[in-house]
């Protein structure tokens, strides 16, 4: 029994020492980007004027919302032009735009309606976003200066802040003319608002959800990106993502810049870095957007990020053979690649020395309670379980520092637990994503807004 026991011990010292070394090594990751984090100061704006801006807004079924968003875009930048591509929606979403345009449809000449039309429609955000980008090329000519023009991609619920346009015309940002790509902070614009109807649980669980994807994009993305500064690597993504026009010309092929994957806003800038451009994030604006109350829309969402980002594998020789890349630069992008299959690994090794334990207590349970108990080995769980909690509780108070200081500190604190019960979704939505892979379901699908009916 005692020999059991040792290979027990063994065993599990070893899973348990594999699974620390992970944790360890993503608690060093978190504690790295959370300095400059916590550090950063705002920045001086800039004169947009010096620059043409276009908002290209890809639709899909969004006769709910692109009517206020159209409005909210004409209205706090009336300079600039806005591009609803409609990706042949089945609902009244060119009616909707149509109708904004003003009499015979052409009154307000700043609002364009690009329609799209089956087979060539629904294949992707990417390629609606490429036939906006070829019709913007061939309204402005060729006269234009591209270097001056910014294309802005929103997402048909999204609401940059006013100041977005000054705040990205800024010196460190497209007033450097090697900037190519600008990403700004995303906010959740129903944070705080419970979903409509249902009961208290219901209510409280869609709260909660919404609340962590703010963490998320507020926290530990906003520091993700503030530390990719440093190497040079910093992320597109999907909604309020500026791009110089020129820099989308740099990398165009014969459809467009966007390649086609399901994850297109980081495809987009690995194709932009690759090539010798910077990229740039700030906190300094942000872009609102509608966060998820479902479990299930948000696993949907999840699994297309996990999968696109699974697809864009494919550019790892790709990356690390660029002259413009450091290798430290390289080796960040490599590790985002990673991700998704490191969690596919995790919840095989994570779980091991639970499952040891189980099936060994199952079969000899005085033995184990004497080793666990009495010999101290649960002090090897309490360090396994701390581990694996602690970089994902500490963005609770982060969180409450930096984005809602009115939150009190409980409460932050358990923002932090939520947040790590949040983070392993992320498991569920790799295997998806693999599976689906497996079986070449690389479709685009459109996630649903709250006020859609379910699936």
């Amino acid at each position: 029994m005692r020999g059991g026991l040792v290979r027990l011990s063994l065993l599990m010292g070893f899973t348990q020492a594999l699974a620390l070394t992970m944790s360890v090594a993503f608690l060093t990751y978190v504690c790295l980007i959370v300095v400059p984090y916590l550090r950063r100061r705002r920045a001086e704006p800039g004169d947009p004027d010096r620059f043409d801006w276009h908002f290209f807004v890809p639709c899909r079924d969004e006769e709910a919302v692109i009517g206020g968003t159209v409005r909210y875009l004409r209205e706090h930048f009336p300079r600039a032009h806005v591009w609803v591509i409609d990706d042949a929606s089945e609902d009244g979403t060119a009616s909707v735009v149509t109708g904004l345009r003003g009499p015979r449809h052409g009154g307000d000449r700043r609002l364009h309606l690009i329609s799209r039309r089956r087979p060539d429609a629904r294949t992707g955000k990417g390629e609606a976003l490429n036939s906006a980008y070829r019709a913007l090329k061939e309204w402005l000519g060729r006269h234009t200066d591209p270097s001056r023009v910014v294309v802005v991609v929103v997402d048909a619920d999204g609401r940059p802040a006013p100041d977005c346009l000054s705040v990205c015309a800024a010196d460190h940002l497209f007033g450097d003319p090697r900037i190519g790509a600008v990403q700004i902070d995303v906010r959740m614009i129903n944070r705080g608002v419970p979903p409509p109807g249902g009961g208290r649980v219901r209510r409280a669980f869609g709260l909660a959800m919404v609340r962590m994807q703010d963490l998320e994009f507020r926290g530990a993305i906003a520091a993700i990106q503030l530390s990719r500064g440093h190497t040079g690597t910093i992320a597109m993504g999907g909604n309020g993502q500026f791009t110089r026009l020129s820099a989308l010309d740099s990398i165009a092929e014969a459809r467009g810049p966007w390649r086609g994957a399901l994850l297109e806003d980081f495809e987009l800038g690995v194709h932009l870095l690759t090539e010798g451009w910077k990229t740039g994030f700030t906190m300094d604006t942000h872009v609102d957007q509608e966060g998820l109350y479902s479990l299930r829309r948000f696993l949907a969402q999840r699994t297309r990020w996990g999968q696109g980002t699974m697809q864009c594998s494919r550019y790892l020789r790709r990356i690390w053979d660029s002259r413009y890349l450091s290798t430290l630069g390289a080796a960040e992008m490599l590790y985002y690649l990673a991700q998704p299959w490191m969690q596919l690994l995790g919840t095989v090794v994570y779980p091991m020395p639970f499952i040891l334990l189980a099936f060994r207590t199952a079969t000899e349970p005085g033995e184990v309670c004497t080793w666990f108990f009495t010999d101290g080995a649960w002090v090897l769980f309490v360090v396994y379980g701390s581990f694996g909690l602690l970089p994902f509780v500490i963005w609770g108070p982060i969180y409450r520092k930096r984005c809602e200081p009115s939150t009190s500190f409980p409460r932050a604190l358990a923002y932090g637990f939520a947040y790590a019960l949040y983070i392993y979704t992320f498991y569920i939505t790799s295997w998806r994503a693999a599976i689906r892979l497996l079986r070449g379901h690389n479709g685009w699908t459109k996630t649903r807004r709250n006020t859609e009916p379910a699936f």
